[in-house]
């Protein structure tokens, strides 16, 4: 890691409080060139003086609204454990009544549960977790530096407990390893008993761009050795789809048909801008903004 005192931490709603990451998951879009990152992925820039220009950003904006992180770079890295950037950062955003909402793969969420909590019943604050495979077996292949879904399964019965929104994203779904009805199957289980609020798919498939392109590709190459399901896939992939950046299963009219009718069962919202814009809305209060 190494560290950088940052200019400005606030774009337009959002935060990122680090840049790169070691969750080590093989589909990473952030490792894409036109990020243009000018140090090793896996060297996380920490912006350390985020919660200082988080305050001050805070402070000056007339209107309270709600203030996302993670849709970048995981806020949760392990780093974050001994920082507590982003725990400092949720505590400027419950002071100054605004409302939070976090985007991980990370237990370690768990930890700040007590802030979001004491947010959530001023404003609003919601937990978003992403899920990609219910088979706790290949979670550890394809995202091998984070807890598995399991794990991130009893973090949203915990949210559930405490009152606190969920958001399950379901992204990506890789061809020929878990763009299945039985994936989808197991995730609206976990979702279901988990009571989330919505869940947001962006298709079945995943982004390819010069940069991840190559890392996926040498990590398939990599657990092929570990696991038989994944053998030979590389090739199947330059095969079936070159070098395209939109990498769809050719499941996908299927498999979303049959993601929208369980969502309808289970009264799980669906979507894309339904689910952001509702995540957006920041609820109507008489509190004053604590100045002070």
């Amino acid at each position: 890691m190494h560290f950088v005192q940052a200019k400005s931490i606030l774009n337009y709603h959002g935060i990122n409080i680090y840049r790169g990451c070691s969750h080590g998951c093989i589909y990473c879009d952030s490792r894409s060139k036109c990020y243009q990152f000018t140090h090793d992925f896996e060297d996380i820039e920490v912006k350390q003086n985020a919660p200082e220009l988080l305050e001050e950003a805070l402070r000056k904006k007339r209107k309270r609204c709600m203030i996302g992180t993670g849709s970048m770079c995981d806020p949760y890295v392990p780093l974050e454990k001994e920082l507590c950037l982003t725990r400092r950062c949720l505590e400027v955003i419950e002071k100054y009544n605004f409302g939070a909402a976090v985007l991980t793969k990370s237990d370690q969420v768990l930890r700040d549960l007590d802030i979001l909590e004491r947010i959530n019943k001023k404003t609003k604050a919601v937990v978003q977790m992403t899920f990609t495979t219910a088979d706790d077996t290949v979670c550890r292949l394809i995202e091998p530096g984070v807890c598995p879904t399991s794990r991130r399964f009893e973090v949203l019965c915990e949210c559930r407990k405490r009152g606190i929104p969920t958001v399950v994203w379901f992204s990506p779904l890789l061809p020929f390893i878990n763009d299945t009805k039985e994936n989808i199957d197991g995730i609206m289980d976990y979702c279901t008993r988990a009571g989330v609020k919505a869940m947001l798919c962006f298709g079945i498939g995943l982004t390819l761009r010069d940069g991840n392109r190559e890392y996926f590709y040498a990590a398939l190459d990599s657990i092929a050795t570990r696991d038989k399901r994944i053998s030979g896939l590389k090739d199947r992939y330059i095969k079936s789809f070159g070098n395209s950046y939109m990498v769809a299963s050719s499941h996908e009219r299927e498999l979303m048909a049959y993601l929208t009718q369980l969502c309808r069962k289970n009264n799980i919202m669906l979507g894309v801008d339904s689910v952001f814009n509702w995540m957006k809305e920041f609820p109507e209060d008489t509190m004053q903004p604590n100045l002070f």
